[in-house]
């Protein structure tokens, strides 16, 4: 039975995404700094960390798996997200995508950080 093909994001570097996330918040006048803020929180990269990924192109798949302190609050990110309920994502790459995607998703709609970086917060409506 042939092993199905990864999806293609898992592959993409996430210095690919990256600007598309400052854009979609910067957009709604929010900052590189919030949208760095987001990643380090679900992650638990430093800055320096963080931008070192960046630079290394490193891939989606390889971003997270290498994550030196990802979030336990993250499995609090409920919602839906590019038509599907995140709660339900089995793939855990593909869920920790939809985390930051979700994340970004309410920064830029102008949900205050501290709303968006903790549990029972607005990032939960979707």
């Amino acid at each position: 039975m042939p092993v199905p093909a990864k999806h293609r994001i898992f592959t993409t570097a996430v210095a690919k995404v990256y600007p598309y996330y400052l854009a979609k918040a910067e957009k709604k006048g929010r900052t590189q700094a919030e949208v760095d803020e987001i990643l380090r929180w679900l992650t638990g990269y430093s800055q320096r960390q963080l931008e070192g990924e960046l630079k290394k192109q490193t891939d989606f798949e390889t971003f997270f798996q290498k994550a030196p302190r990802p979030n336990p609050l993250r499995s609090e990110i409920k919602g839906v997200i590019c038509g599907v309920r995140i709660e339900e994502i089995e793939e855990p790459t593909m869920r920790e995508i939809r985390y930051l995607d979700k994340l970004v998703d309410e920064l830029a709609k102008g949900r205050p950080m501290e709303k968006i970086l903790r549990p029972g917060s607005a990032a939960k409506t979707g």
